[in-house]
């Protein structure tokens, strides 16, 4: 029988959480014992037990009062070192659906059930660094506080967690539970006040992280909500109720029907657990097997929820639901609310969307083939999500370079396989310049040391960038931190783009949203930025003006890259226009009224750029051009030689000196389109039928040739 791996406590005791241990006369120690130790709500009595039950050995219970509990305070705070994130911590901890039930078990075992709310924190977390946020995970309607557990490894190593258990017989009001979490979440914000702390709350978790947000707007919290219960009138656990109460003993046949609904999606969870196996154990009764183990998990649900307790939880649910709602115009939290389009217990995106219409710092974001056990299930990684909505942070922001996690190799290969059809489409041609000038297909001419700035045409709807950031992970290993619209991660009050979730990739690869901070806070790391001087202008450009720029006035990249020794690396992409033609632009669109009153709307509500500059760029309308797709053409792309900026910050703060540079950098980017627009005349592969052709007799794998440089 697996265990918890956690260190669980009374929630009377101290609400002080310590991860050194210490007497009067000696230097904090680790405790060999406890990774890490984890406390309750409230103040512990003045006597130190270890209990072990004969059923679980490997379980340890322990409490500890108060004056024992202290933290070396003069450690030395760090960053997590992105650099060194390992691929091992980041594909997960193996745990399994399984896993949640025999640990559940074991769990209700050890205690029988009873005793007071408590706090433990997983061993398989490992360890964090000092300055790592405190989560703390509220679970559902099961009480027992592994819903995390397929998430433990990857969260603990970013996260200080704590997971809340509610035993099945206790029987804590929802106001209760919301003062012993409250209690908890102000005693650690007051000692680390410029943290925020995290609450991600599970169905009626999520009505807690909701009500102590209320009662505190003072606090820096951000909460990760999983299918609130706010949505509990619509509940199909409303009408069960009368049907409960006349159901005479413990679990029957029906309830353990209506028990199964948690688990998800059954067969979706069978199936997944197959096509894992078929390239080891290609087994047609694998499916079989798999459906059986989950029916068996069904004991243990019944031990979790009796039914004298599923009766309490509902009437919980119930009070939390009521509770949550009635203070939601009290809740200044950030909040991201993950919503299942399969939830069999509540109407779980509906909730989604008027929890993200109510409040103003709350995005949505929707998984439409899992069920309201979102976290448990295959294919749901909380980290990912984390990072692809830009809400981790340590401080009283997100820091967009500090805070930047690179995407795993797992993360890359999943945006690479969304993407796919557009490298297979597009099939794109990549030339640098060698130090010599002798132009070269491949990356080989690229700076491999940052920081490196690349300067160059933005094409089409960015269609550019889907290609050109893979293929410089695939071949160069090397990250583009591209500068992007801040309309691409911040949600405007009047609504603005509305659903920000499409842009979850762009955050995960890196890419920031533009300004003069995020780009000297790149450069001073040494990153690799990918910089669109005509932003806007050139993505949503006019008919006609295909490979034209429209860059600014100012030349201040120049003096910021200037300012860090930068290379500044100019180039071309050119292929738009072998792939959509324009139907539908500005122009046209203004001319027709509900076109006109949609850009008006639009461009009110993006946020303000260039407010100081004149001309084509200077504060551009928002719309959307409609193009209509071509036979696929290809994508080409030239760097041209970088340009050195390490000795010359003296020269270039003189304007005159640097804008002759800018002038310099635009005449190459004009030079590089104008090389690619040519060459590729002569490309007997520009079309995509010569190059299936090629690739179904040489292989699908093969890289498909093209002109000489």
């Amino acid at each position: 029988m697996a265990t918890v791996g956690a260190c669980i406590f009374s929630a009377v005791s101290s609400p002080v959480f310590r991860r050194q241990i210490t007497s009067s006369s000696e230097k904090p120690k680790r405790n060999p014992i406890l990774k890490p130790v984890a406390v309750s709500t409230e103040r512990t009595s003045a006597t130190t037990t270890t209990v072990m039950t004969e059923t679980t050995p490997t379980r340890i219970f322990v409490e500890k009062k108060s004056s024992e509990l202290v933290e070396d305070e003069a450690e030395t705070k760090q960053r997590v070192n992105v650099r060194e994130y390992s691929e091992e911590e980041s594909e997960g901890n193996g745990k399994s659906l399984k896993d949640y039930f025999d640990e559940a078990e074991d769990m209700i075992k050890s205690s029988s059930g009873g005793g007071p709310p408590r706090w433990f924190s997983p061993l398989e977390c490992g360890s964090h660094t000092r300055d790592s946020p405190l989560l703390l995970f509220l679970p559902g309607i099961d009480g027992v506080g592994l819903g995390l557990i397929r998430q433990h490894q990857r969260l603990g190593k970013i996260f200080d967690i704590w997971c809340l258990h509610i035993p099945v017989k206790d029987r804590t009001s929802f106001t209760g539970l919301v003062k012993l979490v409250e209690s908890t979440v102000r005693s650690e914000s007051n000692r680390s006040p410029k943290r925020p702390v995290y609450l991600v709350g599970e169905s009626l978790g999520a009505c807690i992280a909701l009500a102590v947000a209320a009662r505190n707007p003072d606090i820096d919290l951000v909460l990760i909500l999983v299918n609130p219960a706010t949505s509990f009138n619509k509940s199909v656990l409303q009408s069960t109720i009368p049907l409960l109460e006349l159901m005479p003993g413990q679990i029957t046949t029906m309830l353990s029907s209506i028990l199964s609904l948690m688990a998800g999606d059954p067969l979706k969870m069978a199936m997944d657990n197959v096509v894992k196996r078929l390239s080891l154990q290609p087994k047609i009764q694998d499916l079989s097997q798999d459906l059986v183990a989950i029916s068996s998990y069904l004991p243990v649900l019944a031990d979790i929820l009796p039914k004298e307790t599923l009766l309490w939880k509902i009437e919980l649910l119930k009070a939390a639901s009521a509770y949550a709602n009635s203070r939601l115009h009290a809740v200044k939290a950030q909040m991201l609310v993950l919503c299942s389009g399969k939830d069999q217990l509540m109407p779980s995106q509906e909730e989604g969307e008027r929890l993200s219409s109510a409040l103003h710092k709350c995005e949505p974001r929707n998984f439409y083939v899992h069920g309201h056990f979102l976290l448990l299930e295959d294919g749901v990684d909380l980290v990912t999500i984390i990072k692809g909505a830009s809400y981790y942070r340590r401080g009283r922001s997100h820091d967009y370079v500090s805070d930047f996690m690179p995407p795993t190799s797992s993360e890359f290969n999943k945006i690479c396989e969304d993407f796919r059809w557009m490298r297979v489409l597009s099939s794109p041609v990549m030339l640098s310049t060698l130090a010599n000038g002798k132009i070269v297909r491949g990356l080989s001419g690229i700076p491999s040391e940052g920081p490196v700035l690349f300067v160059g045409y933005h094409n089409l709807l960015g269609l550019d960038v889907l290609t050109l950031i893979p293929e410089f992970m695939i071949e160069s290993n090397i990250l583009l931190r591209g500068l992007a619209h801040p309309m691409m991660y911040f949600k405007s009050k009047e609504g603005g783009l509305g659903d920000l979730s499409p842009y979850d990739v762009m955050r995960i690869m890196g890419a920031v949203p533009v300004s003069g901070i995020n780009l000297y806070k790149l450069m001073s790391s040494k990153s690799h930025v990918l910089l669109y001087p005509g932003g806007v202008r050139e993505a949503l450009h006019r008919k006609g003006e295909e490979y034209k720029l429209f860059w600014p006035e100012s030349s201040e990249f120049v003096r910021m890259a200037t300012t860090f020794g930068a290379k500044i690396v100019p180039f071309g992409a050119v292929g738009e226009d072998d792939l959509a033609q324009i139907v539908l632009d500005y122009n046209d669109q203004m001319k027709i009224p509900y076109f006109k009153s949609q850009i008006e709307e639009l461009t009110a509500t993006a946020a303000r750029l260039r407010t100081d500059t004149k001309g084509e760029v200077a504060n551009q309308d928002m719309h959307m051009p409609y193009p209509v797709p071509k036979v696929p053409g290809r994508f080409y792309f030239y760097f041209g030689k970088p340009i050195e900026t390490k000795g010359r910050k003296r020269e270039l703060r003189d304007r005159e000196k640097a804008h002759e540079l800018y002038l310099e950098i635009k005449s190459e980017v004009e030079k590089c389109l104008a090389y690619l627009k040519e060459k590729r005349e002569n490309d007997p592969y520009r079309n995509i039928l010569p190059r299936l052709i090629y690739q179904a007799t040489h292989g699908f794998t093969s890289q498909v040739p093209t002109f000489e440089p």
